[in-house]
């Protein structure tokens, strides 16, 4: 009878540590998560280049990258193909199924071994939509992994980030549905009365 294997977590850990090619403004060049030291980080993992809700994601993680760097936070984008595709890709202009100038680098992970560690890897043959977000101390805080047909809200990624930025800071939680600036509640019996109160 075979084991059942079921994956396990990384949220909690250390982000497994990665060095690769990758597309940064235009140019190849070899990046790795120790150069983000400090940084808070989205890594997301997307299936292939040339297709069509992954460029959706791409560059609307771009077109908001502004809103992350003031966060102190880097993203990094990652599938299977080579630096070259990526390259090639961001060459393409948008209306013609390309990416155009992309704001932050591209990972190529040809060997599939970043895709293997963060566990995203589908059938070992391209990544899931997975979405890792990393703290200052590279410890992943968060892990989502959505199947291929749906893209991720980029809006909803950033208010995470601001979500667990305001937990280490002030040390106090944040309910469902919680934006920036909005009640958070201290995690102990009394002290989360007081956020109930206000409702």
């Amino acid at each position: 009878m075979t084991e059942k294997v079921y994956p396990t977590t990384l949220v909690g850990k250390q982000a497994p540590d990665f060095k690769g090619n990758a597309v940064v403004n235009g140019a190849i060049k070899e990046i790795s998560l120790s150069d983000f030291n400090g940084k808070w980080k989205v890594l997301f993992f997307y299936p292939l280049d040339f297709t069509f809700v992954c460029p959706t994601e791409i560059t609307a993680f771009s077109d908001k990258i502004a809103m992350f760097k003031d966060m102190n936070c880097e993203v990094i984008g990652c599938s299977v193909d080579s630096e070259f595709s990526h390259l090639a890709w961001t060459q393409q202009p948008r209306n013609k199924g390309g990416l155009g100038e992309i704001n932050y680098p591209l990972l190529a992970d040809l060997t599939k071994e970043v895709s293997r560690n963060y566990g995203v890897l589908m059938d070992e043959a391209v990544a899931f939509r997975g979405t890792f977000i990393i703290d200052d101390n590279n410890v992943v805080q968060h892990c989502s992994i959505n199947n291929l047909s749906v893209g991720r809200n980029v809006e909803e990624i950033a208010r995470l980030v601001d979500g667990y930025q305001y937990t280490a800071k002030h040390g106090e939680v944040c309910p469902a549905g919680w934006n920036k600036g909005g009640d958070t509640m201290k995690a102990d019996p009394k002290g989360s009365q007081e956020y109930f109160n206000k409702l």
